[in-house]
């Protein structure tokens, strides 16, 4: 197997890169950026697209921006930025429905023979979009960005993540690139394939690592952020980490089978021990709360494995559109697959073009 990173990475086994002569020319791109809160950078960002991309001979740019819920105006920049550009889809989501969910919504209304996924905030440089898109040309199915640095970023949230993706990377059934995020391009028929996926909690970094496909890495450094603030907190981030691990590692349930059976195994142990010492009380206490700590904690992930699993069975979407503005219209564009082959796409309550 070739290192994790290595340009190899993801291929099926025996499958070689595709014929780069296949991809169509001139091409269309669909940039896909979710929104949250960005009224701030969202125009700066267009513009740089534009800018990065428009020169680029036999493309044409689509730019996919989807508002998760946002508080600050961002539906409003949104509209303005696609009134009359019919290079532009605007996308509402109901509520906020997260980073993932809107991502998701996003891809189902991309139009291009490749789709990438970027942050609005500038953190993921459109300059390497460049880079990716020669990489799709040369065959790969999917280019994915590396981050060599995180500049702007405080060293112990760079250190938890490293040792976070690198936790994941062990645990994980399928290779999950090292220092990754959803920062990539991806050919058409990935992203049909990613929509195809009925997962309701939907950690994308890892579904698109489990289908496969030819995927090359993408060095890059990660830009600080050019407006706002973070919107991943301690608690967003920290769900995030439980979706990767839920949904690409069943080693959390396999290892307190392990835990378990050493805790059984130290009680017993203690428990002669404190026998042969005399001192019964101290035993019971002790295998009480080592058991007891191993129980709980055991129930804390299966409760876990359950809910998701619940939320599984309910078939629920993992978001609704209110509305799409742009070129699109009554949800024309949305592509077929997601949540099953029985279930329509979702809601699109209005849509005007």
């Amino acid at each position: 197997m070739a290192a994790r990173g290595g340009s190899s990475y993801g291929r099926r086994p025996g499958a070689a890169l595709i014929d780069p002569t296949a991809r169509p020319h001139p091409a269309r791109l669909s940039v896909v950026i979710p929104c949250l809160d960005e009224a701030a950078v969202l125009s700066t960002t267009v513009q740089r697209l534009r800018d990065c991309l428009g020169p680029r001979e036999g493309l044409e740019l689509e730019l996919v921006l989807v508002d998760d819920g946002s508080r600050d105006g961002t539906d409003g920049v949104i509209r303005r930025l696609s009134d009359g550009d019919p290079g532009i889809v605007g996308v509402f989501l109901a509520r906020s429905f997260g980073q993932q969910a809107a991502t998701s919504a996003g891809l189902r209304f991309a139009s291009g023979d490749a789709v990438a996924v970027m942050d609005a905030d500038l953190q993921d440089p459109p300059e390497v979009l460049l880079a990716m898109l020669d990489a799709w040309q040369a065959g790969a199915d999917v280019a994915y960005g590396t981050r060599r640095t995180r500049e702007g970023e405080p060293v112990v949230k760079t250190l938890l993540a490293s040792a976070y993706y690198r936790v994941l990377a062990r645990l994980s059934e399928v290779d999950v690139p090292l220092d990754t995020g959803d920062f990539r391009l991806m050919d058409r028929s990935v992203v049909d394939a990613l929509c195809a996926m009925p997962e309701q909690d939907r950690f994308l970094r890892g579904m698109v690592a489990w289908l496969g496909f030819s995927q090359v890495p993408v060095p890059f450094d990660r830009a600080p952020r050019a407006a706002g603030h973070s919107k991943y907190d301690l608690a967003r981030s920290a769900s995030l980490a439980i979706d990767g691990l839920v949904a690409l590692a069943p080693a959390p349930l396999r290892a307190f089978v392990a835990v378990g059976a050493f805790g059984v195994a130290v009680g017993a142990i203690g428990a002669v021990a404190a026998a042969w010492q005399g001192s019964w009380a101290l035993a019971a206490f002790a295998s009480v709360w080592l058991l007891g700590g191993v129980q709980i904690a055991l129930l804390a992930v299966v409760g876990e494995y359950v809910a998701r699993a619940l939320r599984e069975v309910r078939r629920r979407p993992p978001y609704v559109v209110r509305e799409v503005v742009g070129p699109s219209v009554a949800g024309a564009k949305v592509r077929p697959g997601g949540w099953g082959h029985d279930t329509p796409v979702p809601t699109v309550v209005s849509a005007r073009s």
